[in-house]
């Protein structure tokens, strides 16, 4: 597998900024942001503060032709992916990877309609971070978990991103049941995002209020019981490991989805709580809660600009 050296990211909310930082303090000539218009502009002339040190990333337009990059990062809102796709075709080519750190179970299966699995890992990230403006906080722990389906044995795509990730600074994690691992990940987001989002409450009221954590936690209960139809078998081990990791938490910080309707944006409801309820239909499995808490947060995203 050719080795990586060059490599572009999309998206520069929190996330995109917090791996941004470390790309570029890599190799600053080898890091791209895609971007295009009225963003680009913004981006090339304020820049972003992150962690109170400021940074300027060089820009490439969508419709520009050049040789493709060996890493794409896709690291956009689960509303803009359709856009995002469309953005980043001049810039895949034979021996390009790309890894999706959008929450959610679905990405990578949208993605690799359109450029091919085989161009794919299944990835996520385990991050805290907070974006206002151009200006992000992003606290000392966060990872890309990244890997195929299974990795007894890595394969080579692994081994490629494993090594640029080492040489680049980037922390990650391999677990040998990838799915698994992106399955427990996206039940917790479904049980912290949604219920703080309506609920409009940090971690600390998750850490302190005993009813706040149920709410929480009868959201993720249903995601386990689709699991099991689903071959990927959560179990409650999976949820109270999720709760040992909220409890490290900074009260203080928000989801990203409690940012959204705090700020009057669209959520990515639609990859969590309807996610689950399709599921359930698909499955046979009764999700009343998660169809409950969609129903509040689309009543929430039409009301509250």
């Amino acid at each position: 597998m050719k080795r990586i050296e060059n490599v572009a990211l999309i998206g520069m909310g929190a996330v995109g900024c917090a791996f941004g930082r470390n790309f570029y303090d890599f190799n600053s000539d080898k890091f791209k942001v895609i971007a295009k218009g009225e963003r680009k502009e913004r981006y090339e002339k304020n820049g972003f503060i992150i962690n109170g040190k400021k940074y300027k990333f060089a820009c490439v337009n969508p419709d520009e032709n050049r040789e493709p990059f060996d890493l794409v990062i896709v690291a956009v809102k689960g509303t803009e992916l359709g856009n995002s796709l469309e953005d980043i075709k001049n810039f895949v080519g034979k021996d390009t990877i790309i890894l999706s750190l959008l929450n959610g179970i679905s990405s990578e299966e949208i993605i690799g309609k359109k450029y091919g699995m085989d161009k794919l890992l299944y990835s996520f990230c385990i991050i805290e971070a907070t974006r206002l403006g151009n200006e992000v906080h992003v606290s000392d722990r966060y990872r890309i978990v990244f890997g195929e389906k299974e990795n007894k044995v890595y394969s080579e795509k692994v081994q490629a991103v494993k090594e640029f990730f080492e040489r680049a600074g980037v922390a990650y994690e391999i677990p040998e049941n990838m799915l698994h691992s992106q399955w427990s990940k996206f039940m917790f987001n479904v049980g912290i995002n949604t219920s703080s989002s309506v609920l409009k409450a940090d971690y600390g009221v998750f850490q302190r209020s005993k009813e706040a954590r149920e709410l929480m936690l009868s959201l993720m209960r249903e995601v386990v019981e689709v699991s099991k139809k689903a071959k990927v078998n959560l179990n409650e081990e999976d949820i109270q490991n999720w709760c040992r990791i909220l409890d490290t938490c900074e009260p203080e910080g928000k989801t990203s989805m409690c940012q959204d309707i705090l700020s009057g944006r669209k959520t990515e409801v639609d990859m969590f709580s309807k996610t689950v309820c399709d599921l359930g239909e698909r499955y046979g499995v009764a999700t009343p809660v998660n169809k409950t808490f969609l129903n509040i947060i689309k009543v929430m995203e039409s009301y509250e600009k």
